[in-house]
Protein backbone atom coordinates (compact mmCIF):
# COMPACT_ATOMS: atom_id res chain seq x y z
CA UNK A 1 0.00 0.00 0.00
CA UNK A 2 1.35 3.47 -0.89
CA UNK A 3 2.09 6.09 1.85
CA UNK A 4 -0.02 9.08 2.76
CA UNK A 5 2.31 11.36 1.22
CA UNK A 6 2.57 9.62 -2.25
CA UNK A 7 -0.87 8.90 -2.35
CA UNK A 8 -2.11 12.55 -1.70
CA UNK A 9 1.18 13.79 -4.27
CA UNK A 10 -0.66 11.67 -6.70
CA UNK A 11 -4.43 12.45 -6.08
CA UNK A 12 -4.45 16.20 -5.48
CA UNK A 13 -4.19 18.54 -8.23
CA UNK A 14 -0.63 20.33 -9.22
CA UNK A 15 -1.45 23.50 -8.32
CA UNK A 16 -2.60 22.13 -5.22
CA UNK A 17 0.28 20.51 -4.35
CA UNK A 18 2.03 23.97 -5.10
CA UNK A 19 0.57 26.41 -3.00
CA UNK A 20 1.78 27.38 0.40
CA UNK A 21 -0.90 27.80 3.10
CA UNK A 22 -1.77 31.05 4.48
CA UNK A 23 0.32 31.46 7.26
CA UNK A 24 -0.43 33.07 10.72
CA UNK A 25 2.89 33.86 13.16
CA UNK A 26 2.23 33.02 17.05
CA UNK A 27 2.07 36.26 18.73
CA UNK A 28 1.65 35.73 22.24
CA UNK A 29 3.92 37.86 23.95
CA UNK A 30 4.23 40.51 21.50
CA UNK A 31 3.25 43.78 21.12
CA UNK A 32 0.21 42.36 18.03
CA UNK A 33 0.55 44.91 15.10
CA UNK A 34 0.46 42.53 12.09
CA UNK A 35 -3.21 41.66 11.20
CA UNK A 36 -4.93 45.18 11.04
CA UNK A 37 -7.19 44.50 14.48
CA UNK A 38 -8.64 46.91 15.91
CA UNK A 39 -6.98 47.71 19.20
CA UNK A 40 -9.32 49.08 21.60
CA UNK A 41 -11.63 46.93 23.98
CA UNK A 42 -15.18 47.37 24.18
CA UNK A 43 -16.80 49.30 27.70
CA UNK A 44 -17.63 47.23 30.30
CA UNK A 45 -21.38 47.66 29.75
CA UNK A 46 -21.58 46.79 26.03
CA UNK A 47 -19.11 43.29 27.36
CA UNK A 48 -21.79 43.04 29.70
CA UNK A 49 -24.57 43.21 27.54
CA UNK A 50 -22.55 40.58 25.01
CA UNK A 51 -22.04 38.28 28.29
CA UNK A 52 -25.94 38.30 29.05
CA UNK A 53 -26.99 37.42 25.35
CA UNK A 54 -23.98 34.83 25.07
CA UNK A 55 -25.22 32.92 28.22
CA UNK A 56 -28.97 33.05 27.19
CA UNK A 57 -28.13 31.79 23.60
CA UNK A 58 -29.54 28.02 22.57
CA UNK A 59 -26.15 26.92 21.17
CA UNK A 60 -27.46 23.29 21.02
CA UNK A 61 -30.09 24.64 18.44
CA UNK A 62 -28.99 25.06 14.46
CA UNK A 63 -29.00 28.79 14.03
CA UNK A 64 -31.42 30.90 11.81
CA UNK A 65 -30.11 29.58 8.63
CA UNK A 66 -31.03 32.99 6.94
CA UNK A 67 -29.54 35.31 9.92
CA UNK A 68 -32.61 37.44 8.45
CA UNK A 69 -32.70 39.98 11.71
CA UNK A 70 -28.87 41.10 11.13
CA UNK A 71 -29.53 40.75 7.78
CA UNK A 72 -32.25 43.30 8.14
CA UNK A 73 -29.74 45.69 10.64
CA UNK A 74 -27.14 45.70 7.95
CA UNK A 75 -29.52 46.86 5.67
CA UNK A 76 -30.85 49.67 7.56
CA UNK A 77 -27.39 50.92 8.37
CA UNK A 78 -26.65 51.15 4.52
CA UNK A 79 -30.06 52.55 3.91
CA UNK A 80 -30.36 50.12 1.37
CA UNK A 81 -33.53 50.29 -1.14
CA UNK A 82 -35.84 47.94 -1.44
CA UNK A 83 -34.77 46.49 -4.48
CA UNK A 84 -30.88 45.17 -2.72
CA UNK A 85 -29.64 43.53 0.65
CA UNK A 86 -27.11 41.46 1.54
CA UNK A 87 -25.36 38.14 1.90
CA UNK A 88 -23.48 37.43 4.62
CA UNK A 89 -20.32 35.15 4.99
CA UNK A 90 -18.11 33.97 7.56
CA UNK A 91 -15.68 36.75 6.76
CA UNK A 92 -15.17 37.83 3.46
CA UNK A 93 -12.69 34.96 2.33
CA UNK A 94 -16.37 32.93 2.03
CA UNK A 95 -17.51 35.50 0.11
CA UNK A 96 -14.45 35.50 -2.14
CA UNK A 97 -15.22 31.80 -2.60
CA UNK A 98 -18.80 31.78 -3.55
CA UNK A 99 -18.27 34.81 -6.27
CA UNK A 100 -15.67 32.54 -7.68
CA UNK A 101 -17.67 29.32 -7.49
CA UNK A 102 -20.77 30.92 -8.98
CA UNK A 103 -19.04 32.42 -12.11
CA UNK A 104 -16.70 30.37 -12.96
CA UNK A 105 -18.05 28.91 -15.97
CA UNK A 106 -15.40 26.96 -18.39
CA UNK A 107 -12.86 29.40 -19.14
CA UNK A 108 -13.87 32.17 -16.90
CA UNK A 109 -10.97 34.87 -15.50
CA UNK A 110 -11.00 36.62 -12.15
CA UNK A 111 -9.32 39.33 -12.58
CA UNK A 112 -7.80 41.75 -10.22
CA UNK A 113 -4.54 44.28 -9.74
CA UNK A 114 -1.19 43.52 -7.97
CA UNK A 115 0.15 43.75 -5.48
CA UNK A 116 -3.66 43.62 -3.16
CA UNK A 117 -5.18 40.60 -0.96
CA UNK A 118 -3.56 37.31 -2.15
CA UNK A 119 -7.08 35.42 -1.10
CA UNK A 120 -8.10 36.61 -4.57
CA UNK A 121 -5.54 34.62 -6.62
CA UNK A 122 -5.39 31.75 -3.30
CA UNK A 123 -9.47 31.32 -4.35
CA UNK A 124 -9.12 31.60 -7.67
CA UNK A 125 -6.56 28.62 -7.61
CA UNK A 126 -8.40 26.56 -4.75
CA UNK A 127 -11.67 25.84 -7.48
CA UNK A 128 -9.04 26.05 -10.48
CA UNK A 129 -10.28 29.37 -12.37
CA UNK A 130 -7.92 31.12 -14.31
CA UNK A 131 -6.37 34.49 -12.87
CA UNK A 132 -5.02 37.46 -14.05
CA UNK A 133 -3.14 40.13 -11.91
CA UNK A 134 -2.30 43.67 -13.44
CA UNK A 135 0.20 45.13 -12.10
CA UNK A 136 -0.39 48.83 -10.06
CA UNK A 137 2.25 51.77 -10.67
CA UNK A 138 5.48 51.43 -8.70
CA UNK A 139 4.04 54.01 -6.33
CA UNK A 140 0.83 51.49 -6.12
CA UNK A 141 -1.41 53.52 -7.85
CA UNK A 142 -3.57 52.27 -10.74
CA UNK A 143 -2.32 52.22 -14.17
CA UNK A 144 -5.28 52.98 -15.49
CA UNK A 145 -4.67 52.35 -19.11
CA UNK A 146 -3.16 49.17 -18.56
CA UNK A 147 -6.00 47.87 -16.55
CA UNK A 148 -8.63 48.89 -19.03
CA UNK A 149 -6.27 47.23 -22.26
CA UNK A 150 -6.15 43.57 -19.79
CA UNK A 151 -9.82 44.31 -19.08
CA UNK A 152 -11.07 44.61 -23.02
CA UNK A 153 -8.51 41.23 -23.76
CA UNK A 154 -8.93 39.38 -20.73
CA UNK A 155 -12.69 40.08 -20.49
CA UNK A 156 -12.90 39.06 -17.06
CA UNK A 157 -16.13 37.49 -15.30
CA UNK A 158 -15.02 39.03 -12.21
CA UNK A 159 -12.66 41.62 -11.14
CA UNK A 160 -12.01 42.36 -7.39
CA UNK A 161 -10.67 45.71 -6.41
CA UNK A 162 -9.96 46.49 -2.80
CA UNK A 163 -11.17 49.94 -1.88
CA UNK A 164 -8.68 51.13 -0.18
CA UNK A 165 -6.47 48.18 -1.25
CA UNK A 166 -4.38 45.95 0.94
CA UNK A 167 -1.14 45.94 1.78
CA UNK A 168 -0.50 49.24 0.09
CA UNK A 169 -3.38 51.25 1.82
CA UNK A 170 -4.17 53.50 -0.99
CA UNK A 171 -7.94 54.76 -2.48
CA UNK A 172 -7.53 54.79 -6.09
CA UNK A 173 -9.81 57.86 -7.45
CA UNK A 174 -13.49 57.01 -7.60
CA UNK A 175 -13.51 58.25 -11.21
CA UNK A 176 -11.24 55.72 -12.30
CA UNK A 177 -12.92 52.63 -10.63
CA UNK A 178 -15.24 54.05 -12.09
CA UNK A 179 -14.02 53.59 -15.64
CA UNK A 180 -13.27 49.75 -14.66
CA UNK A 181 -16.88 49.11 -13.56
CA UNK A 182 -18.44 50.57 -16.51
CA UNK A 183 -15.19 48.80 -19.28
CA UNK A 184 -15.98 45.38 -17.45
CA UNK A 185 -18.78 42.92 -19.06
CA UNK A 186 -19.07 41.10 -15.94
CA UNK A 187 -19.37 41.62 -12.21
CA UNK A 188 -16.95 44.27 -10.20
CA UNK A 189 -16.59 43.42 -6.93
CA UNK A 190 -15.43 46.44 -4.43
CA UNK A 191 -14.02 45.26 -1.52
CA UNK A 192 -14.28 47.89 1.38
CA UNK A 193 -13.05 46.11 3.71
CA UNK A 194 -11.48 49.16 5.64
CA UNK A 195 -14.32 51.33 4.76
CA UNK A 196 -14.56 52.83 8.65
CA UNK A 197 -10.97 54.31 8.04
CA UNK A 198 -11.37 55.20 4.09
CA UNK A 199 -12.68 59.17 3.06
CA UNK A 200 -15.28 57.30 0.51
CA UNK A 201 -17.03 54.15 -0.46
CA UNK A 202 -19.36 52.65 -3.01
CA UNK A 203 -22.68 51.69 -1.67
CA UNK A 204 -24.28 54.88 -2.33
CA UNK A 205 -23.47 53.87 -6.23
CA UNK A 206 -24.91 50.49 -6.16
CA UNK A 207 -28.15 51.62 -8.10
CA UNK A 208 -25.86 53.26 -10.79
CA UNK A 209 -23.85 50.07 -11.99
CA UNK A 210 -26.09 46.75 -12.60
CA UNK A 211 -22.62 44.46 -12.51
CA UNK A 212 -21.62 46.43 -9.32
CA UNK A 213 -21.42 44.44 -5.50
CA UNK A 214 -19.61 45.81 -2.48
CA UNK A 215 -18.36 43.40 -0.14
CA UNK A 216 -17.34 44.49 3.52
CA UNK A 217 -16.40 42.89 6.44
CA UNK A 218 -16.93 43.95 10.36
CA UNK A 219 -13.40 42.19 11.08
CA UNK A 220 -11.61 45.56 11.15
CA UNK A 221 -13.78 47.50 12.73
CA UNK A 222 -13.93 45.53 15.87
CA UNK A 223 -15.31 41.84 15.42
CA UNK A 224 -12.20 39.98 13.72
CA UNK A 225 -13.15 36.99 16.09
CA UNK A 226 -17.08 36.61 14.88
CA UNK A 227 -15.70 36.46 11.30
CA UNK A 228 -18.39 38.26 9.86
CA UNK A 229 -18.88 39.59 5.95
CA UNK A 230 -21.66 40.61 3.71
CA UNK A 231 -21.76 42.04 0.36
CA UNK A 232 -24.73 44.38 -0.42
CA UNK A 233 -26.51 44.72 -3.93
CA UNK A 234 -28.73 44.12 -6.03
CA UNK A 235 -31.62 40.94 -5.39
CA UNK A 236 -30.89 39.41 -8.79
CA UNK A 237 -27.26 39.13 -7.61
CA UNK A 238 -27.34 38.13 -3.83
CA UNK A 239 -30.78 35.65 -4.17
CA UNK A 240 -28.11 33.39 -6.80
CA UNK A 241 -25.59 33.83 -5.15
CA UNK A 242 -27.52 32.41 -1.98
CA UNK A 243 -27.80 29.10 -3.73
CA UNK A 244 -23.70 28.90 -3.08
CA UNK A 245 -23.86 29.18 0.23
CA UNK A 246 -23.50 26.71 2.85
CA UNK A 247 -25.66 26.02 5.05
CA UNK A 248 -25.54 27.73 8.95
CA UNK A 249 -22.95 29.31 7.56
CA UNK A 250 -23.29 32.03 10.28
CA UNK A 251 -23.32 30.49 14.02
CA UNK A 252 -25.80 31.27 16.41
CA UNK A 253 -23.42 33.28 18.80
CA UNK A 254 -21.59 35.58 15.90
CA UNK A 255 -25.36 36.30 14.64
CA UNK A 256 -26.45 37.47 18.33
CA UNK A 257 -23.16 39.22 19.28
CA UNK A 258 -22.94 41.05 15.90
CA UNK A 259 -26.69 42.43 16.09
CA UNK A 260 -25.86 43.99 19.77
CA UNK A 261 -22.27 45.84 18.51
CA UNK A 262 -24.55 46.82 15.37
CA UNK A 263 -26.50 48.51 17.64
CA UNK A 264 -23.23 50.25 19.44
CA UNK A 265 -21.92 51.14 15.60
CA UNK A 266 -21.65 54.69 16.58
CA UNK A 267 -18.97 53.36 19.32
CA UNK A 268 -17.26 51.41 16.82
CA UNK A 269 -16.79 54.08 14.34
CA UNK A 270 -15.60 56.42 17.43
CA UNK A 271 -12.90 54.21 17.92
CA UNK A 272 -12.36 54.02 14.25
CA UNK A 273 -11.57 57.89 14.54
CA UNK A 274 -8.89 57.56 17.23
CA UNK A 275 -7.26 54.99 14.99
CA UNK A 276 -7.45 57.47 12.28
CA UNK A 277 -5.95 59.88 14.64
CA UNK A 278 -3.42 57.66 15.73
CA UNK A 279 -2.32 56.27 11.94
CA UNK A 280 -1.48 60.44 11.23
CA UNK A 281 0.73 60.38 13.77
CA UNK A 282 2.30 56.95 13.04
CA UNK A 283 2.53 58.14 9.48
CA UNK A 284 4.75 61.50 10.74
CA UNK A 285 6.51 59.45 12.72
CA UNK A 286 7.79 57.12 10.12
CA UNK A 287 7.76 59.80 7.62
CA UNK A 288 10.53 61.55 9.89
CA UNK A 289 12.74 58.64 9.61
CA UNK A 290 15.82 59.51 7.02
CA UNK A 291 15.80 55.57 6.30
CA UNK A 292 12.03 55.05 5.66
CA UNK A 293 9.51 55.57 2.92
CA UNK A 294 6.13 55.43 3.76
CA UNK A 295 3.19 55.28 2.05
CA UNK A 296 0.18 57.30 2.54
CA UNK A 297 -3.02 55.42 4.00
CA UNK A 298 -6.87 55.53 4.19
CA UNK A 299 -7.07 52.14 5.89
CA UNK A 300 -6.18 51.10 9.93
CA UNK A 301 -2.44 50.22 9.04
CA UNK A 302 1.02 51.91 7.02
CA UNK A 303 3.11 50.02 4.17
CA UNK A 304 6.81 51.25 4.40
CA UNK A 305 10.08 50.23 2.90
CA UNK A 306 12.91 49.97 3.99
CA UNK A 307 16.54 48.19 3.56
CA UNK A 308 17.04 45.10 4.88
CA UNK A 309 13.17 44.52 5.89
CA UNK A 310 13.83 41.24 7.07
CA UNK A 311 16.40 42.00 9.22
CA UNK A 312 14.09 44.92 10.91
CA UNK A 313 10.90 42.44 11.00
CA UNK A 314 13.65 40.18 13.36
CA UNK A 315 14.87 43.51 14.99
CA UNK A 316 10.84 44.22 16.41
CA UNK A 317 10.24 40.86 17.13
CA UNK A 318 13.36 40.56 19.31
CA UNK A 319 12.47 43.88 20.97
CA UNK A 320 8.62 42.13 21.20
CA UNK A 321 6.79 43.77 18.35
CA UNK A 322 5.26 41.70 15.66
CA UNK A 323 4.92 43.76 12.59
CA UNK A 324 3.83 42.16 8.88
CA UNK A 325 6.52 41.31 6.14
CA UNK A 326 5.76 41.45 2.24
CA UNK A 327 7.26 39.06 -0.02
CA UNK A 328 6.73 39.16 -3.94
CA UNK A 329 8.74 41.61 -6.81
CA UNK A 330 6.38 44.85 -6.32
CA UNK A 331 7.00 44.51 -2.33
CA UNK A 332 11.04 44.63 -2.22
CA UNK A 333 12.06 45.50 1.48
CA UNK A 334 8.48 46.29 2.55
CA UNK A 335 7.01 46.26 6.05
CA UNK A 336 3.51 46.49 7.18
CA UNK A 337 2.91 48.17 10.49
CA UNK A 338 -1.14 47.65 11.87
CA UNK A 339 -1.88 51.14 14.06
CA UNK A 340 -2.36 50.63 17.47
CA UNK A 341 -3.13 52.00 20.44
CA UNK A 342 -0.75 55.62 20.96
CA UNK A 343 1.04 53.57 23.34
CA UNK A 344 1.66 50.64 21.32
CA UNK A 345 2.50 52.50 18.28
CA UNK A 346 5.03 54.57 20.42
CA UNK A 347 6.52 51.07 21.49
CA UNK A 348 7.01 50.22 17.60
CA UNK A 349 8.36 53.90 16.83
CA UNK A 350 10.76 53.29 19.90
CA UNK A 351 11.83 49.35 18.90
CA UNK A 352 12.24 50.53 14.72
CA UNK A 353 14.48 53.28 15.94
CA UNK A 354 17.00 50.68 17.91
CA UNK A 355 16.96 48.18 15.70
CA UNK A 356 17.85 50.90 12.60
CA UNK A 357 20.59 52.10 14.91
CA UNK A 358 21.59 48.50 15.58
CA UNK A 359 21.69 47.74 11.59
CA UNK A 360 23.63 51.54 11.49
CA UNK A 361 20.22 52.43 9.33
CA UNK A 362 19.09 54.81 11.99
Amino acid sequence: MPSASSLASRLLRREILDLHAYHVPDCAGYIKLDAMENPYVLPVEVRSEIAEAVASAEINRYPDPSAASLKQAISNLLNLPEDMGVLLGNGSDELIQVLAMALNKPGATLLSVEPSFVMYRMIATFIGMRYVGVPLASDYTLDLPVTLEAIAREKPALIFLAYPNNPSGNLYPAEQVEQIIQAAEGLVVIDEAYYAFASDSFISRLALYPNLLVMRTFSKLGMAGLRLGFLAGSNAWLEQLEKLRLPYNVGVLPQRVAGILLQHHELLLRQAEQIKVDRAWLYHELSEIAAVRVYPSEANFLLFRVAQAAEIYAGLKQRGVLIKILTGAQLKDCLRVTVGTPEECAKFIAALHETLTQLSLG
